[in-house]
């Protein structure tokens, strides 16, 4: 029997430019390749995301011969028990930075297992990109993103051309029976289904990425973001091919956008759920009640919101473009914490992301890194006229209004027979609800003392 050593898999559900797999193999005639399923994953992963685990893992285990354990239980426990089975004392990991993700490994060092961390979900790893004058970390994503092009990163690691892993028995074969709820349609999971549509976005839509990413109702998007929150593709896959056209250098940015929250949330671990800008706790919210329930519905009233809240039901994906509209109708429009959404995004999401989520949500509602963020109101109306102008995506989304003709789908109350399906009305009018958040906003600035005089 020769050495051996265990490989955890957590989100980093591929072969391919997986550094931790290589370093595994380099010193270790066989792998353990392990995934573990706790209490707290099942906790904090919502049933679409739990769908697409399942069928990520059973993509994993492909790549792996049939090799990859499946083992419910506590990764304590767990490790332990597998240390003990195969005389393999290091456990091989991807490094991971959420704050949860962090501490577990933390507790699980302190139980006495050896974690080797080698690489991690990240291009650059969080903490790693500091102002040069001091050595702090960026609070502003522009200046974050020079530095971190500056820094730059490794190239992808190659492919193993084979992996030695332990045969393994039915005890170590628990791979659960999550299914896709029933009315939902997901995206297909795992590395080659990654692949595969990276390089369609390349061929169809790279090029043009920088107009066509706001278009809800166009393919106009890389659709990486579920594969990256999974791992079944490294960012640093997406940066390789990339050139200096305009397009080429907002996908980048995009990309630099995630590893800029994961960043922001390893400094400031408790913005996962407090406030980036702690002033904002301060201002007044209204309780969740029925209001609440039909933007969780899709049923505002406004066809956009509604129309891209019933996209994340139906999918557990979202349009980029559009959630940053249903975030600000939720703040700004219907005077919510953002908590709610946030909470209710990662029940649904696919993709669900610690930090993109949490400072996706915060940029939208006004306290998190943005200079001049509260001000920024997102029209509903507006936003559909302009990146959904012939309401194919409303119409996609809300059949109430599949009768209504191009840009008219957006303002129902203005069509002679806009009500005919019985659509919903607005639940709120956006342009006195704009008014009352500006309003509230002015409340907590006089609170605020103010500067001394120099």
């Amino acid at each position: 029997m020769g050495t051996r050593s265990i490989l955890w898999f957590r989100r980093d559900l591929r072969i391919s430019d997986h550094p931790a797999l290589v370093a595994a193999l380099s010193e270790s005639d066989e792998i353990v390749p392990v995934f573990i399923i706790d209490s707290k994953l099942k906790e904090r992963t919502g049933a679409k995301g739990l769908a697409y685990l399942a069928q990520s893992l059973h993509h994993l285990d492909d790549s792996l011969d049939n090799k990859l354990q499946v083992i419910n239980g506590e990764p304590i426990e767990v490790l332990k028990k597998l240390q003990k089975k195969y005389d393999a004392q290091a456990v091989h990991i991807s490094a991971e930075y959420e704050p949860f993700c962090a501490a577990r490994d933390t507790e699980i060092e302190s139980s006495g297992i050896k974690l080797v961390r080698t690489g991690s979900a990240y291009a650059i790893a969080p903490g790693r990109v500091l102002k040069p004058s001091d050595q702090t970390p960026y609070r502003v994503y522009t200046p974050f993103y020079r530095a971190w092009l500056a820094h730059g990163w490794r190239k992808p690691q190659v492919r193993p051309k084979s992996i030695a892993a332990v045969s393994v028995d039915s005890d170590s074969r628990q791979f659960p029976d999550w299914k896709v709820p029933a009315g939902v349609s997901i995206t297909q999971a795992g590395e080659e289904a990654a692949m595969k549509r990276f390089k369609h976005f390349q061929k169809n839509g790279l090029d043009n990425y920088d107009e066509a990413r706001n278009l809800a109702a166009i393919d106009g998007t890389s659709k990486m973001s579920a594969h990256l929150t999974w791992g079944e593709i490294h960012p640093r896959t997406l940066l390789a091919p990339l050139g200096q056209s305009k397009a080429h250098e907002v996908f980048r940015k995009e990309i630099a956008w995630r590893e800029f929250y994961a960043d922001v949330l390893f400094n400031n671990p408790k913005t996962e759920t407090d406030y980036y800008a702690p002033q904002f706790s301060k201002m007044r919210y209204d309780k969740p009640g029925k209001q609440f329930k039909a933007w969780c519905e899709g049923k505002t009233g406004y066809p956009f919101v509604d129309a891209a809240m019933r996209q994340l039901l139906n999918e557990g994906w979202m349009h980029n473009r559009t959630r940053m509209v249903v975030a600000s109708f939720l703040v700004k429009d219907l005077h919510l914490e953002w908590q709610l959404g946030e909470r209710f995004f990662r029940e649904h999401l696919v993709d669900y992301d610690v930090a993109s989520n949490a400072h996706g949500w915060q940029w939208t509602a006004g306290c998190g890194t943005d200079a001049s963020p509260y001000y920024r109101v997102f029209n509903p109306v507006e936003q559909g006229k302009r990146f959904d102008e012939n309401g194919d995506y409303v119409r996609k989304y809300v059949p109430e209004l599949a009768h209504l003709k191009g840009i008219e789908i957006h303002e129902p109350w203005n069509v002679l027979d806009g009500y005919l399906k019985d659509y919903p009305q607005p639940i709120v009018d956006h342009a006195t609800e704009r008014l009352e958040s500006l309003a509230r906003l002015d409340e907590i600035k006089a609170s605020k003392p103010l500067p001394p005089i120099k």
